[in-house]
Parts: C-alpha cells; sequence; structure tokens
C-alpha cells in the first residue's frame, strides 16, 4: 500500500528531526519555510520538495503536520486565501503537534471540518533526538477515524501513540503536564539558590531530598545545572516554559476558574525572560533565583 503524502510546517529542533525520520521510513514531503531555512535546505537535499505558501502544501499532502511555536501562529498558517483550510484536500488531516490553546484548537477543529477535513491535536513528549529515532510520546485527539487512520504515520514518529479523547484533549494534558513539570522545576531551582543563602551545598540538598519520595526526572535536570553546571538535561527553553505556563493559566480562565498555584512559576519565567534570559534553559532558573536572592 502506498503511504500518504505529507506536508509539514515548522522545521526547528523538533520539527527537522521529525521530517528526517519521515524521510527514512519513504514518505514524500512538501515543506514551506517557517523559520528555519537550514533544516528546509538540508530536507529538500534528501528529496522533499519546497513550496512557498501553506495553501498550495495543503494541496500537495494526505496529511499536513504542524510543530510551530504559538497558537497565533497556528492560526496564521491554517487561515486566509494562501492558508492550509483553503488548499486542504476533502478527506485531508491536519495535525497540531506544537503545544497550543485547547480553545483555540477547537474552533480550527471545526473549521477544517467545514471543508471536509479532520484536525488532530496531538502535543510531543521526549526531545529532537527521540524523534530521529521515532521515540517520541504523541498525545493524539480528535476524531477516533482520522485518528486511526493516521495512526501508522504516527507509530513510525512515536513509541507511544496515544489517543486521549475528543479535539483539544492532547493540548489540554500537555499544557497540564507542562505545568506540573514547570513548577517542579522551579521549586527545585529556588531550593538551589536558597541553598546559597543558607550557607548549605546544593548537592547535599539534592542528596536528602531525592532519597525521598519528592525524587524525579525533573529534579535531576535541575541538579544537572545547579550542581553539576550542565543546563542541556532539560533542552526547553525559558521563553517556550513562560509560554505554556501561560496558556495553562488561560486554559483555567476560559473554563472560568483561578489557577491557584500557577502564578508563582509563570511570573518567575516571564521576568526572566523580560531580564534577557529567555533563550537560556529552565535549570538556568537556578541563577534567575540566586540573582534575586542578592537583591
Amino acid at each position: 500500500m502506498s503511504k500518504p503524502t505529507i506536508g509539514f510546517i515548522g522545521l526547528g529542533l523538533m520539527g527537522a528531526a521529525m521530517v528526517n525520520r519521515l524521510i527514512d521510513q519513504g514518505y514524500s514531503l512538501t515543506l514551506m519555510a517557517n523559520r528555519s531555512r537550514d533544516a528546509i535546505d538540508a530536507a529538500v537535499a534528501r528529496g522533499a520538495t519546497e513550496v512557498s505558501t501553506a495553501h498550495e502544501l495543503a494541496a500537495a499532502s494526505d496529511i499536513v503536520m504542524l510543530c510551530i511555536d504559538t497558537s497565533a501562529n497556528v492560526e496564521a498558517r491554517m487561515r486566509g486565501e494562501d492558508g492550509i483550510i483553503a488548499g486542504l484536500n476533502k478527506g485531508a488531516t491536519v495535525i497540531d503537534f506544537g503545544t497550543s490553546l485547547p480553545a483555540s484548537t477547537r474552533a480550527l477543529g471545526a473549521e477544517v471540518a467545514a471543508v471536509g477535513g479532520a484536525y488532530l491535536d496531538a502535543p510531543l513528549g521526549r526531545t529532537p533526538a527521540h524523534a530521529v529515532d521515532g521515540l517520541l510520546n504523541i498525545m493524539a485527539a480528535g476524531d477516533e477515524a482520522a485518528f486511526e487512520n493516521v495512526k501508522p504515520v504516527l507509530e513510525d514518529l512515536g513509541e507511544n501513540v496515544f489517543h486521549l479523547g475528543a479535539l483539544g484533549s492532547g493540548h489540554t494534558i500537555k499544557l497540564m503536564n507542562n505545568f506540573f513539570g514547570m513548577t517542579v522545576a522551579n521549586a527545585m531551582a529556588e531550593v538551589f539558590a536558597m541553598a546559597d543563602v543558607a550557607g548549605v551545598d546544593r548537592g547535599k540538598v539534592y542528596d536528602v531530598i531525592a532519597a525521598g519520595p519528592l525524587h524525579s526526572g525533573m529534579m535531576g535536570f535541575v541538579k544537572a545545572y545547579g550542581v553539576d553546571n550542565d543546563p542541556n538535561q532539560l533542552a526547553f527553553a525559558i521563553k517556550n516554559a513562560a509560554k505554556d505556563l501561560g496558556y495553562y493559566d488561560q486554559m483555567a480562565r476560559d473554563a472560568n476558574v483561578e489557577s491557584q498555584m500557577v502564578g508563582g512559576a509563570l511570573n518567575a519565567l516571564r521576568s526572566a525572560s523580560d531580564e534577557g534570559r529567555g533563550d537560556l534553559m529552565v535549570s538556568q532558573m537556578v541563577d534567575f533565583y540566586a540573582d534575586r536572592f542578592k537583591g
């Protein structure tokens, strides 16, 4: 059976790794530049085709994949006369692999359905290194028949492929996941900075906490920088963490509730970004808190 044709927009670190994996698996790809010129050129050199508009990309594709940073940018690629929806083939499926606002996802899903397509949200877990080997965690949601249709492709990209329910459920759960993770990361970062103030060794503080029920992988990622000076164990930028926690806060407000916990980590991440630390890794929030404590 022939493989579906795929259009892909968003060749950042994760998207480029996914595109290379798809090429390795024999898929025919059409690409459109979003920001990453080098990744586009590399994929074209491997046989992918580049087009200049999202409309053209959709018209050439059975499945359109997006790996873009914000809901606003997803909406910009989806809508308008040059957008994906205008060029979408009947029966085609659009998959948003980014971390987007659930309300935006549901609105776009209705617009895609109106032209005979299907829209899935499928945010990702794990890293670009996992993507290269097809070992991502994929949190898909949306129409179950559409999911089953594209599941073989998702299984070429992911080791663990979940269907989580109605459209928007994937983005909802991803935002909950990231809220929890970034709250833990910020708590650990502040603990290391507080250890300096208290005159105790960061490594010993970590050893004691890690020996108990609070131990987690996220703690270890922050310890890799706070104790071992390696910021890359948690390859997630402060500005992206601030975006995701902002989306979590907005998701709560859209549901007419107010998160009691998000404010501390969100305000710290936004302040760090405002100070020019946005491109640093989340584990480097240790320095943000340490500088704050110095006054």
